[in-house]
């Protein structure tokens, strides 16, 4: 099975991911994470991808679509996984269903509104080190600054400026939220207020997921 998830940054769904990979034993497969640490590690697409991000625009269909073909065909995502972050557009949607044709998919879209993203997101900090992330207003570190996880130093990104996000957000709304009628009409598609809690969000996505698992019989097709 291929779960969809999608969203405007700030959305939560890359939290929703996580739940679903630990329920349900589907890796999550975040573009994001695998772009940042590209970014990280210098590599050439990482070059690539930094230029893009920094200024608030969203990496090329080119460099995701490469990172994607390689992970979907491990062997640890041959009963399903949960993608976070991709597809994000219509085209890359289109190169989703090329890479393999036949694995069952549903699409969840996480709705939220602009100003609660904005507060989200220029509240959010992460650590140098490992990764971990915080937010100021919701889930702080204990000690101001430091990672509970590691100990390492806390940062905002450079794409969690407000400035940067508004440009995130509108470019979001040009490109990805066509993704809502293609998935429609598939007839796949289920819209999930954002706004909620996190339990209470993860709580209709299980709800979907359950349903469709227990149309199949509860047997997740192989590939």
């Amino acid at each position: 099975m291929r779960i969809v998830l999608f969203g405007p940054p700030g959305s939560g769904k890359g939290t929703q991911a996580e739940l679903v990979q630990e329920k349900y034993a589907f890796p999550k497969i975040s573009t994001g994470d695998l772009l940042r640490q590209a970014v990280r590690e210098g590599t050439r697409l990482g070059q690539k991808a930094a230029i893009q991000m920094n200024r608030g625009e969203l990496v090329s269909d080119e460099i995701v679509a490469g990172i994607i073909r390689e992970r979907v065909f491990s062997p640890e995502c041959r009963r399903g996984y949960v993608l976070d972050g991709f597809p994000r557009n219509l085209a890359q949607a289109r190169i989703l269903e090329e890479i393999e044709t036949h694995r069952p998919e549903i699409a969840f879209e996480v709705l939220i509104d602009e100003p609660t993203l904005i507060t989200r997101l220029t509240s959010r900090r992460v650590c140098v080190r490992c990764q971990t992330i915080f937010n100021l207003n919701t889930q702080p570190s204990k000690k101001e600054g430091i990672c509970d996880a590691c100990g390492g130093a806390l940062y905002q990104r450079e794409d969690d400026r407000p400035e940067v996000i508004r440009e995130r957000l509108r470019i979001y709304h040009e490109q990805t939220q066509p993704l809502r009628a293609y998935y429609q009409k598939k007839n796949v598609y289920h819209g999930i207020d954002g706004s909620e809690t996190v339990g209470s969000v993860f709580i209709k996505i299980s709800a979907v997921i359950d349903r469709e698992l227990a149309g199949s019989g509860g047997r997740i097709p192989e590939q």
